[in-house]
């Protein structure tokens, strides 16, 4: 564990909190959290997770201009539930997406675990973006992801990771809670 990865787990936690209370803030802490994350990611040699850190950067400036400009008055998103299509639909692009990366990984880097590093990757995209248009869905998403990732990190010798993607799991499960109770999905 380094002074890096505390600070960047410190960081998560703050934002992924911030996300559960709907607080665009959110957004610019978890900007700063990937950034630190795709160079620790890099430095152990799951570059999945590093790519997904970085793409993770872009969909946090899509994500704080969702929350804070889109919608009809330009007052930002409320929170929304997928259509059963849609979510089908998003869940095929996240496997083809994780397969394609996976062969990548396996085929032209050293990647410790380029399959489920991949899956794992493909799968936390799609929860992101469900995230960033305020989806009730993206935090069941998150749990399974999460609780994945645990085992990955935990094999990885990344155990202060670990444990912030344990506490990660708990944050989807109050968010998932929250926003399945937001009255503007109740309507």
């Amino acid at each position: 564990m380094s002074g890096l990865e505390l600070f960047a787990a410190a960081l998560g936690v703050i934002a992924v909190w911030l996300t559960v209370k709907q607080n665009p803030w959110c957004w610019p802490v978890g900007l700063v959290m990937v950034l630190l994350y795709s160079w620790i990611f890099f430095e152990v040699k799951l570059y999945s997770d590093m790519l997904l850190q970085v793409i993770y950067a872009g969909l946090q400036l899509y994500g704080w201009w969702q929350w804070t400009r889109a919608g009809d008055a330009h007052q930002g998103r409320q929170v929304s539930r997928l259509g059963t299509q849609a979510v089908v639909f998003s869940l095929t692009i996240g496997a083809i997406g994780s397969l394609l990366l996976g062969a990548a990984m396996a085929h032209w880097t050293d990647a410790a675990q380029p399959w489920l590093d991949a899956a794992l990757t493909g799968f936390s995209l799609v929860a992101q973006l469900w995230m960033a248009q305020k989806r009730v869905q993206c935090w069941p998403l998150w749990i399974v992801v999460d609780v994945i990732f645990v085992g990955l990190f935990v094999y990885k010798g990344l155990y202060l990771t670990a444990a912030l993607y344990g506490l990660f799991t708990l944050l989807a499960v109050q968010g998932w809670r929250e926003w399945r109770a937001d009255p503007v999905l109740r309507t």
